[in-house]
């Protein structure tokens, strides 16, 4: 417009200047945005301002929600932990109390094989009487 306006003659000018309102000039261009459109701008910084600070915040609360359950998977071994130690201490002491007892076991042991052959020699003994009385009793009918 303002190329235009160099070669417009003086009284084409003096025409201009009283219609102003209708022509546009580069300061026009240059003043600043209009109200309306500065407010929308605000608007929408302040709304990405929540939006990125209800992300930040979302994102903060999941990482405090990892740590409150890594330390509860922690004090959750440790508690295995502890009742596997006393699994095993518990083991060691039947250990103990059965390697004490078997010198007894063993002479359990023993007595049952003992009883067992008594048990036989009983029934032997028992049989062999049994055919003994039948001969007394074959030679007493003679």
């Amino acid at each position: 417009m303002a190329a235009t306006a160099e070669g417009v003659s003086a009284a084409q000018r003096e025409g201009l200047g009283r219609d102003d309102a209708m022509v546009e000039t580069a300061e026009e261009a240059t003043e600043p945005a209009e109200a309306d459109i500065t407010e929308l701008c605000q608007d929408m910084f302040s709304k990405m301002a929540t939006y990125l600070t209800g992300e930040l915040t979302a994102t903060s609360e999941d990482y405090k929600l990892l740590e409150n359950m890594n330390k509860l998977t922690s004090l959750k071994y440790l508690e295995m932990k502890d009742i596997a130690v006393n699994i095993s201490r518990n083991l060691k002491d039947l250990n103990q109390k059965y390697a004490a007892l078997q010198p007894y076991l063993d002479q359990i042991t023993l007595i049952e094989e003992q009883v067992s052959a008594l048990e036989q020699a009983a029934y032997k003994l028992d049989a062999y009487s049994k055919k003994l009385e039948a001969k007394y009793k074959k030679l007493e009918r003679r």
